[in-house]
């Protein structure tokens, strides 16, 4: 991190920082700017992870172009890797909007009215005495 910086240095921007905030307000700074970094690297590496995800497409989105000009026959192997890469993702997409096992409209109701018959009929034994 601090490739030109050597212990020298550190020890006398320590000591000046000493001098000019003083021992209550050092640690305060030190906090704050060490929080400054975190967030900077933080968003060095969020940058960082999001070129190189577009770069990735970039890349298959030109190896779907040669095998699209090949006829997808006879493909390199990266080039096929690339496109089985794309179906998989297209396959996890539809994935989730594919049709479950979804109760009917007629079945619902019939369910809810059998729920309310059984709770009139329970609430209605609990009115009778003991005895």
């Amino acid at each position: 991190m601090f490739d030109g910086i050597g212990f020298m240095e550190l020890l006398l921007i320590g000591i000046l920082g000493l001098v000019v905030l003083g021992p209550e307000r050092l640690p305060v700074a030190v906090r704050s700017i060490s929080g400054w970094i975190r967030a900077m690297k933080k968003m060095a590496n969020s940058v960082k992870d999001e070129l190189e995800q577009e770069l990735k497409i970039e890349q298959m989105h030109t190896d779907l172009k040669k095998a699209e000009s090949q006829g997808l026959k006879n493909l390199a192997p990266e080039l096929q890797d690339s496109i089985d890469q794309l179906k998989q993702a297209a396959q996890s997409v539809n994935r989730p909007y594919q049709v479950e096992d979804v109760p009917s409209a007629t079945e619902t109701p019939a369910k809810e009215a059998q729920t309310a018959k059984t709770t009139t009929t329970e609430s209605v034994k609990s009115d009778k005495p003991n005895g």
